[in-house]
């Protein structure tokens, strides 16, 4: 994460851990039409909150490019949380090196942190990964996990934001 980054994510003031919603919101995902989530913006708001990049892939399901994430090599104990609402996501007990260019994670840090809907946008359906908080695009799920859970979340690291035990 660059220093302009940092910055302008402090000078937005960030909400506080703690919030929490049901399924997607803005930008065409799912949830828009289900009555949204805990914390729920404008469209112009998340614009204001959230960098050009970090808009693409929260709200309009964008995936960065592989190997770009500095996330991809964090290797200190702490909690990876939502770039967009804060929202505990991953635990860094539950990361490990999937070799595929994101970060990935074989369960989230509990049952209600992340919300499922199915993409057909390759063609075939993929399990895509929000935060149950804001709604916002997180990645997808793959069954290529290892053990206990079997399942690989494959993160954009631009969704997220760690914060140090």
């Amino acid at each position: 994460m660059t220093d302009k980054h940092i910055n302008r994510r402090k000078a937005l003031g960030w909400l506080a851990t703690g919030v929490a919603m049901p399924a997607v919101s803005a930008c065409g995902s799912p949830a828009s039409a289900q009555g949204g989530y805990r914390v729920n913006y404008t469209e112009a708001e998340w614009r204001r909150r959230l960098t050009a990049e970090e808009f693409r892939i929260l709200r309009e399901e964008g995936t960065e490019r592989a190997f770009t994430s500095p996330l991809n090599d964090e290797k200190r104990a702490g909690t990876f949380v939502c770039a967009g609402c804060g929202n505990a996501l991953y635990s860094s007990t539950t990361k490990y090196d999937s070799s595929t260019g994101w970060p990935s994670f074989w369960r989230a840090i509990d049952s209600g942190a992340v919300g499922y809907s199915t993409d057909y946008k390759l063609g075939y359906p993929r399990r895509e990964v929000h935060c149950a908080d804001c709604g916002g695009h997180l990645g997808h799920v793959f069954d290529d996990g290892p053990p206990p859970t079997g399942k690989r979340h494959c993160i954009n690291g631009i969704a997220l934001d760690f914060r140090p035990a």
